[in-house]
């Protein structure tokens, strides 16, 4: 009998890759898709992802989600609603949380600590894997994924807004992780073997905004001349 689990969902791509890879192996049954929305904006936190664009993920992926609504964007707020949201996972039978995660370390021990004490165990599917293995094959497998934010410590905003392919890995500079695991940049999946359906979208303004407090700052932003972030708005 397959164990119960809770997939975090960021709607970028090492999500749809991990999701797709754990779908396939068939070892969990996946009750829900988990993600953290900006009560303010209206969009996924981190990637800038209208609210209206990560519903039609889950209707093409066909899991229900789950959304955990954050106003404040500090840490405490976060583990606060998470802790609430697991706990009523638990009445459900559900005892795994996934996370697409590859091998930012204390980002893993953050989750780790977090689940402790609810009683739950992480799963990372993706951990340790070759990240240039795993964007390549992301590409070869179907997906496709577009950049919807950028950090500008590592990258530029004529990166922004391009769809990852084999020249878009190529031409990425040499410390920029081709999965973006840093932080670099993150991304909307919205076509693959993961969905019913492609999702539409047209591309929408560039916009920049300064660094603030978010949650996974800490870990999402090493020591760089990071000062702020491009956005591509993406309009459903």
């Amino acid at each position: 009998m397959k164990s119960k689990a809770i997939f975090c969902w960021s709607g970028g791509k090492d999500s749809a890759y991990c999701l797709h890879k754990v779908l396939q192996e068939q070892n969990y049954e996946v009750c829900y898709l988990l993600t953290t929305i900006n009560e303010t904006h209206k969009r996924i936190s981190m990637h800038g992802v209208k609210e209206e664009l990560l519903d039609k993920q889950a209707q093409e992926i066909g899991i229900s989600l789950i959304k955990v609504v954050v106003s404040e964007g500090t840490n405490a707020e976060y583990e606060k609603k998470m802790e609430t949201v697991l706990l009523n996972a638990k009445t459900e039978g559900i005892k795994h949380v996934i996370y697409g995660d590859i091998f930012l370390d204390d980002l893993k021990a953050y989750r780790e600590k977090n689940l402790e004490k609810v009683q739950m165990q992480c799963v990372f599917p993706l951990w340790k894997t070759d990240t240039k293995w795993l964007v390549n094959d992301f590409v070869d497998k179907g997906f496709k994924t577009i950049v919807c934010c950028v950090s500008d410590g590592f990258l530029g905003e004529n990166w922004v807004g391009r769809v990852i392919d084999k020249s878009f890995i190529n031409e990425l500079p040499k410390e920029v992780d081709p999965c973006g695991e840093n932080g670099e940049f993150h991304t909307f999946c919205f076509e693959g073997p993961l969905f019913k359906n492609k999702i539409q979208f047209r591309k929408g303004k560039k916009v920049y905004k300064p660094i603030e407090t978010n949650i996974d700052h800490e870990f999402n932003t090493p020591e760089n001349n990071t000062k702020g972030l491009w956005y591509c708005d993406l309009i459903p």
